[in-house]
């Protein structure tokens, strides 16, 4: 399989696009009316921040698959996988943990909703294990952190993905059946979103993008987003809910399916997400821009997705005016904070990989006798 299918010109677009939806979810998130009134409630109704996560999943499984024929083995991809997640989340769930009490006893009218407070403990069990959204327990909001919920799905994602790469026999199909039956029905449904990507990446290292003509690459391209927004335009998303809800009556749907209750639009997004990177691989194939501004934001996106909730929370909570000033603060405010958490805990995930590398290192190597 080819790393060379990563072009210089498809990387800096992905980044592009992380950061755009990421920008997008903080924006989707200011504009809940018990934040700024309502005055931004299209971006409610059109639940902008969802598609976007949608789109987060088609990059991370490409990325993915990328990353596993990268590392070559399950144990180098493990170790991968998981300094890049927990360097972010642990010291994400322990700012949540801080920025929820400070915010109770400052302006406890803000956390009257979306809050779900829990001993720290607890708290932290949930968070570190990415399953508070898997089925065999209980699901669980973690404090006003509710956007750590796609965290679940994608943790899932990296273990079912790695059982099928790196096993073969018996033994795949057993981990599969165990880890789909602790993960759910809910969490499965949108995993063909995530397979797109992974799809895309075979496909892309197989040389596919060079089959493309220009001529289809730009209709990929401009496609994908003009066909979502005529879809947006003519109403699918809430025709395709209505016939949800009616296959699961008398059941509410909402409340069976959790975050995966747009699975079928989801699906759609899916595909949209993936013509747009096929056009846009095609027309980027020999663009070679660095961009360090886009590269830079990229390098912060995932703090700022896992911070800006909680701090959209504490800053509700010290300013309770509601005015265009705050409205302005709450986005700078956590975008803020998203970036300095990054350049502390993100950005310097090569130096800590290194070192956890030297210490495993120095742990395995045989202690000598002082006599010897």
């Amino acid at each position: 399989m080819k790393t060379s299918a990563l072009t210089p010109g498809l990387s800096i677009w992905l980044d592009a696009l992380r950061v755009w939806a990421t920008i997008v979810v903080v924006l989707s998130h200011v504009a809940y009316p018990r934040f700024t009134r309502g005055d931004y409630i299209f971006m409610r109704e059109l639940n902008l921040g969802s598609d976007s996560v949608v789109v987060f999943f088609v990059i991370s499984g490409f990325v993915i698959a990328y990353a596993a024929s990268r590392d070559g083995t399950l144990s180098s991809y493990a170790f991968n996988r998981l300094t890049r997640l927990l360097s972010v989340l642990l010291p994400a769930l322990l700012l949540t943990y801080v920025f929820d009490q400070w915010g109770q006893r400052i302006g406890p009218e803000a956390y009257t909703s979306f809050y779900n407070p829990m001993p720290l403990g607890e708290f932290l069990l949930r968070g570190l294990t990415m399953s508070n959204e898997w089925c065999a327990f209980e699901r669980m909001r973690l404090g006003t952190n509710g956007p750590l919920w796609s965290l679940s799905y994608e943790a899932a994602f990296y273990v079912l993905f790695a059982i099928a790469f790196f096993m073969s026999g018996a033994r795949r199909l057993a981990l599969l059946c165990v880890g789909a039956w602790l993960i759910g029905p809910r969490i499965l449904l949108l995993m063909p979103v995530w397979l797109m990507g992974v799809w895309l990446w075979n496909w892309f290292a197989a040389g596919g993008v060079d089959r493309v003509s220009d001529r289809t690459a730009r209709l990929c391209a401009w496609g994908g987003p003009l066909i979502y927004c005529a879809m947006q335009y003519f109403d699918v998303p809430r025709i395709l809910a209505a016939q949800t809800a009616a296959a699961f009556e008398p059941q509410h749907y909402r409340m069976v399916l959790a975050f995966s209750d747009e699975f079928i639009w989801n699906a759609l997004i899916g595909v949209l997400t993936s013509m747009h990177i096929i056009g846009m691989a095609r027309l980027l194939r020999s663009y070679d821009g660095q961009h360090p501004r886009i590269r830079w934001w990229a390098g912060a996106s995932f703090s700022i997705y896992v911070t800006h909730y909680p701090a959209l929370h504490l800053i509700d909570a010290v300013f309770p005016a509601e005015t265009l000033a705050r409205d302005g603060l709450l986005v700078l405010g956590s975008l803020l904070v998203g970036v300095l958490f990054a350049h502390v805990f993100e950005r310097p995930i090569a130096s800590l990989r290194r070192n956890l590398l030297k210490v495993s290192d120095n742990v395995r190597q045989p202690v000598a006798h002082p006599n010897s």
